[in-house]
């Protein structure tokens, strides 16, 4: 029964005092790089500090983005964006100001945003009725609400411009509805019914929105979240097979991507035999 961030987005800060502020504070972290150019796409990563995030990062860095990069824990933001021309804004997506203060810190810094990837989330393990009211909250707040937030807060620019692309990271437990982690599959359900409405309102605008659903993940999220994950190692997906996949869905406009391809199956099945969907999982969970 543990609430806890996950290893693709919401890393707890290294630093257990109080924060004073939320407000994003821009810093440069590689000052003896080439000047940032604000010509570049520009990408805005949340939970850019480890797993995901940060492996998409360094995918967009590979093809000369500039890099805008969220997190809590500035430091490891600062290992993310070593080597590049990344600026870190540490923001805490959960407070009541957070996407607001981001998105305005992240657009006076670059004047755009061409692609914003929310990673940023957090899980919880353990029995519904035995889940603090406290926790469900949290997780909503993080996992949905702050990230429907930020998205209202950058979209603007973005069908101001004509262009852009939003990216909303799912999971197969939004698709299946894993036991024990109920309130975390109702927040990325929620994610791809928003990401689904979304994208029929910004049809014409030039704004695209992406829904990428990755499988079980090698990241600290399962160790952290209180219980290790029940398959193989084998069966583990690496943070830059699914950064690739996100880069790849962003180069080509695509509307969804699934890590690996054959989890489009258990909603397919699901459609067409809920009977038969809902025996095998009461199986395999």
């Amino acid at each position: 029964m543990t609430l806890t961030g996950s290893g693709s987005a919401y890393d707890p800060p290294a630093d257990p005092a109080p924060r004073r502020s939320t407000t994003p504070v821009p810093a440069r972290v590689n000052q003896y790089g080439p000047p940032r150019r604000l010509d570049r796409r520009v990408v805005l990563v949340t939970g850019a500090s480890s797993g995901i995030g940060a492996a998409t990062a360094r995918r967009f860095a590979m093809d000369g983005w500039q890099l805008l990069l969220s997190g809590r824990d500035r430091h490891r933001l600062e290992q993310t964006a070593s080597g590049t021309s990344a600026v870190v804004l540490p923001a805490d997506l959960a407070a009541p100001d957070g996407p607001r203060l981001l998105a305005r810190s992240a657009l006076h810094t670059t004047g755009r945003i061409d692609v914003l990837v929310a990673g940023a989330g957090m899980g919880w393990t353990g029995p519904f009725t035995a889940m603090p009211h406290t926790d469900i909250d949290r997780v909503l707040t993080l996992d949905l609400n702050a990230t429907l937030h930020l998205v209202r807060e950058v979209l603007p620019s973005m069908i101001a411009a004509g262009r852009g692309r939003v990216v909303l990271l799912g999971s197969v437990a939004g698709c299946v509805g894993r036991r024990e982690e109920a309130v975390y599959s109702a927040a990325k359900a929620g994610l791809a019914a928003f990401a689904e409405a979304l994208r029929q309102e910004l049809r014409g605008t030039g704004v695209g929105v992406t829904f990428v659903v990755p499988g079980a993940v090698d990241t600290a999220f399962h160790t952290r979240r209180g219980r290790p994950y029940d398959g193989t190692s084998t069966g583990l997906l690496s943070p830059g097979c699914v950064a690739g996949t996100i880069w790849e869905a962003v180069r080509r406009d695509r509307d969804e991507a699934y890590v690996p391809t054959w989890l489009t199956l258990p909603g397919r099945v699901r459609g067409l035999a809920p009977a038969v969907y809902r025996r095998l999982l009461n199986r395999f969970g």
